[in-house]
């Protein structure tokens, strides 16, 4: 069954639309096995990407959620850096190669400051026209994300921050998606109600069933056109209006 463009007429334009970050506005070059492999290697370590890839994703999968109970900033910053050592850490370990490393502790620091560059990224075809034209409309727009504060730094590098008169981070608010308390700290932020708002993202349960559950119109940034027929699922960000 094809899937089901909505309709949108202007009398439901919200007065803001939030978006997903990673994987709706921008993706990766390559894996993360791929950057993990090529990294290691300049510290005694052979792998394989794929492997790799493999482990990164069953650690991400069992770690806790990216979000912190405390306020202050530095020690925000430093949660951050210690969460994802250990999942980067897990994911060698699965594959016993941690042990190979001749400083491990070099070579995350290493690959952390990289992420937060703009090397590994690059924007979706549609970004920068789709934000353009919604900008130019008038209507405010925001980002809600499951990242940490080095996505503020990305965001520079690819040149997305003049869009944005918001952004939301789960690390920094204390709440991962699907949780209700991120979406009306992004809600609050611009002082309307959910059903003056939109949401966009390519995760089913973090973006679309998240933002619905609290009344956010939510649309599912989903280029599988076998997936279920689920309303409001776009195949790109220019199909959104």
């Amino acid at each position: 069954m094809p899937k089901r463009t909505p309709e949108l007429p202007t009398k439901t334009l919200p007065k803001v639309i939030f978006f997903d970050a990673m994987g709706t506005l921008f993706e990766l070059k390559t894996s993360v096995g791929e950057i993990y492999q090529q990294h290691a290697l300049k510290y005694g370590v052979e792998a394989d990407d794929k492997m790799l890839q493999n482990a990164f994703i069953q650690s991400f999968k069992s770690a806790p959620p990216l979000a912190f109970s405390t306020t202050e900033l530095w020690q925000i910053k430093q949660q951050e850096f210690d969460w994802w050592k250990i999942l980067v850490k897990s994911t060698f370990l699965q594959l016993n190669l941690f042990n190979k490393f001749s400083d491990f502790s070099k070579f995350f620091s290493e690959i952390y400051v990289y992420f937060a560059t703009e090397e590994p990224w690059q924007l979706f075809p549609d970004t920068v026209n789709s934000l353009q034209k919604w900008q130019n409309s008038g209507i405010q727009l925001g980002i809600i994300s499951n990242f940490d504060s080095r996505l503020i730094q990305v965001l520079h590098e690819l040149n997305l921050t003049q869009f944005f008169s918001s952004v939301t981070i789960s690390s920094l608010a204390g709440f991962a998606k699907p949780e209700p308390n991120i979406f009306k700290i992004a809600l609050e932020k611009h002082k309307v109600e959910a059903n003056q708002a939109w949401h966009v993202g390519d995760s089913l349960v973090e973006d679309y069933q998240g933002a619905s559950n609290v009344g956010i119109n939510s649309f599912w940034l989903n280029g599988d056109s076998n997936s279920l027929n689920i309303e409001n699922q776009l195949p790109n960000l220019s199909s959104l209006g």
